[in-house]
């Protein structure tokens, strides 16, 4: 018979990292040089059959700018606080009528809580998402809130299932 005891020793919190851009302004640029490469694309004549097609150039561009933001990209790692913690975030946090919680200040309060590198204080949350963007936000946000809630142990990934078959391994 198994005992508790031996269960919880073995038991560890839920963790998530993910990656955030902390570099805005590159996202812009990238967007900016993806732009003007649909445009030349699609307006672009040679006029003769020497000419180099222009959106080789930009390719090449965009390509480093990518390079570029993926190298500004820093790995944040939240865990699961524990339920009577989480409990306590979410009774400190209250939503308004059909809300389960403060939809500003809740987010703030569980990355600054469950994200444990690089470890944050509610102030320097509010002075990050100052800097990035909604969707970097949501990011992490989204990592918090799957740590406390998500019941996926095991994330099917249909990529290494593909790659273990035609290794021969099993999915």
């Amino acid at each position: 018979m198994t005992k508790i005891s031996d269960i919880l020793a073995q038991a560890k919190p839920r963790e998530r990292t993910v990656q955030v851009c902390i570099r805005g302004d590159l996202a812009g640029e990238a967007e900016r040089v993806a732009a003007e490469l649909a445009k030349v694309s699609e307006d672009w004549e040679p006029s003769d059959l020497t000419d180099v097609h222009p959106a080789r150039a930009l390719a090449a561009q965009l390509k480093a700018v990518r390079e570029e933001a993926r190298a500004a990209e820093v790995p944040f790692t939240l865990r699961y606080i524990g339920d009577k913690a989480y409990s306590d975030l979410l009774a400190a946090h209250p939503g308004n009528d059909n809300e389960l919680f403060d939809s500003v200040a809740f987010p703030r309060a569980l990355i600054a809580a469950s994200c444990v590198d690089p470890e944050m204080t509610d102030e320097q949350v509010i002075e990050l998402f100052e800097v990035i963007n909604q969707g970097e936000v949501k990011k992490l946000f989204d990592a918090a809130w799957d740590v406390h809630n998500s019941s996926d142990l095991i994330p099917f990934s249909l990529a290494a299932s593909a790659l273990m078959a035609g290794l021969g391994g099993e999915s």
